[in-house]
């Protein structure tokens, strides 16, 4: 091993990285350390003879974890033999006879040729993040989704469908809980959680301080024009967020009417831009947290996260947004993540070429999901209980939609199961005016189905509409009466809650819009203190 080490050295280590093993099952850990580093082998020169296993029988589990390396095998006259057949069995690429001297003519010109033929085919390595699993697990996806909404890029592996990908997780031992993570540092992670994917990148999920100015409950687009007033202002601005900013906005394709962007611009390069800006601004965005409760007082009002951690504010708003409904049929939350999506499932479309999928849904974002979709599927069902589309979507996208052949518009329609053993294979279908019923196949289904608040860690604290959506302003007065308990001699300002120094923005509030965000900014001022800082938020007309 010496020898072979200090002939190489001289002719490569300017352009190769050389490793040395003392027997073939330590040179497998070594390939198997650089697999999960996605670092390319280039050559492997094995002796025929050398402790635990024959050179023949470490090459042939060496071609499983790189198969595009070049093998070489080091033998003795009385090995000749056996590296013929090593030759039709493993597909040796060279055997050479012990010793090689001088190393100059008789080892380094066959290997520069070997090494020439390599870099002439190789693949320059993916050195990111590559998740492998399969399509149809729920957890895969739930991963996937984590990745993609925070624009952190990854490769996918599906080990069901790739041979190469299956041999490779096996091959690491990382069989398990999928799905497996593969880190660009080795590291290989069995099913982890956002929050343990949010670590290992080192995004900030943990506050800097217990004391702000401004926190903000939810990372959507009222939550981050908020940030990025609040902190243009020199507030200290936190803002909290559960999966990933831009909310129900950065899960959209394409948004064509949003003021400055003529061409359109895709829901997550929106997020991207915003989240910058506010993080350039001086606030912090804190991934993968909740916040179980909020409790005002006389001076803060404290927000208590999902750790227990509390936070403490001069004033807080809350932007948490609104989740998609369920599905009530049959079937759907056996396939929720295998074939059924709540959601426009960007990280999903791309893998449905050519098959049929069903969106459920009559707003924007159904409509644009089916834009999405119609890219890769052969057909695009979309489903909708209104008669006509205009009842509920911009025009601009009824028109793109009637303009696209891959789309059939069911209208007055609704899903009444799906069907599907591990993943979903069809819908059935209901016409409301016919009353017949009609099974379509389908290897996926997006639904947008309406929306729900996400209120419940203040059903307490603040008044709410009977659907769970914040009251705020105007709609806080009843009968010129201000609302029960309210201590301040004035009205609620516009987007304040019943609670002094709590405010409301976004889809959450009671009266707002489901439509695209538009941000239009309104200073507030936190009537405890008449001489603080004005206060810069956000709401989603």
């Amino acid at each position: 091993m010496r020898a072979v080490e200090r002939d190489l050295r001289p002719a490569f280590a300017d352009r190769y990285r050389i490793l040395t093993a003392r027997s073939g099952g330590e040179a497998l850990e070594i390939i198997g350390e650089l697999v999960a580093r996605a670092t390319p082998v280039a050559l492997i020169v094995a002796d025929q003879r050398m402790p635990e296993m024959t050179g023949t029988e470490f090459l042939r589990a060496a071609s499983a974890l790189v198969p595009h390396a070049k093998r070489v095998l080091l033998t003795a006259y009385a090995d000749t033999q056996v590296a013929i057949d090593a030759i039709n069995e493993i597909k040796l690429d060279l055997y050479l006879m012990k010793p090689w001297d001088p190393p100059e003519e008789l080892l380094i010109p066959p290997l520069e040729g070997l090494l020439a033929d390599w870099q002439a085919t190789a693949v320059v390595p993916y050195d990111g993040i590559r998740v492998a699993g399969t399509l149809w697990s729920p957890q895969s996806h739930d991963v996937k989704e984590f990745l993609a909404r925070n624009r952190i890029p990854y490769r996918w592996l599906d080990i069901e469908d790739d041979p190469a990908a299956r041999a490779l997780v096996e091959q690491l031992g990382a069989i398990g809980p999928l799905p497996v993570v593969l880190y660009p540092d080795g590291e290989i992670a069995n099913s982890p959680s956002p929050r343990s994917i949010a670590d290992k990148l080192e995004i900030q999920t943990e506050a800097a301080s217990d004391t702000y100015d401004l926190v903000i409950i939810g990372g959507g687009p009222a939550g981050l024009a908020a940030a990025v007033n609040g902190a243009a202002e020199g507030m200290r601005t936190v803002l909290v967020e559960k999966t990933a900013t831009g909310g129900q906005a950065g899960t959209s394709s394409r948004i064509e009417n949003y003021l400055g962007f003529p061409a359109g611009i895709s829901g997550a390069e929106l997020a991207e831009r915003a989240t910058i800006q506010a993080k350039r601004l001086g606030a912090e965005i804190l991934l993968t947290r909740e916040v179980a409760s909020v409790r005002p007082g006389d001076t803060y009002r404290y927000v208590e996260l999902d750790d227990g951690t509390e936070l403490a504010a001069r004033t807080v708003l809350i932007a948490s947004g609104v989740s998609v409904k369920e599905l009530k049929a049959p079937g759907i939350a056996e396939l929720t993540g295998a074939g059924v999506y709540y959601g426009a499932a960007l990280t999903e479309a791309a893998f449905y070429v050519d098959r049929p999928v069903i969106i459920v849904g009559g707003a924007n974002s159904a409509g644009q999901a089916a834009m999405l979709f119609a890219r890769y599927a052969s057909v695009v069902h979309l489903v909708a209980r209104a008669a006509t589309l205009e009842q509920g979507m911009s025009q601009y996208l009824v028109d793109q939609i009637g303009a696209t052949a891959a789309i059939d518009v069911r209208a007055r329609s609704e899903v009444t199961a799906a069907h599907g053993d591990e993943q979903l294979d069809a819908v059935s279908l209901k016409s409301l005016d016919r009353e017949e019923i009609e099974v379509l196949p389908a290897a996926a289904m997006a639904i947008f189905i309406g929306a729900r608040p996400r209120t419940d860690f203040v059903s307490d604290v603040v008044e709410r509409s009977g659907a769970g959506f914040i009251k705020t302003g105007l709609d806080l007065v009843r009968g010129g009466r201000r609302p029960p308990d309210w201590p301040l001699k004035r009205d609620p300002l516009p987007l304040e809650t019943s609670v002094p120094g709590i405010f409301a923005a976004g889809d959450v509030r009671y009266g707002a819009q489901e439509r695209l965000p538009r941000y239009q900014p309104r200073s507030l001022r936190t009537a405890h203190n008449p001489t603080s800082r004005i206060t810069p938020v956000a709401h989603t007309t």
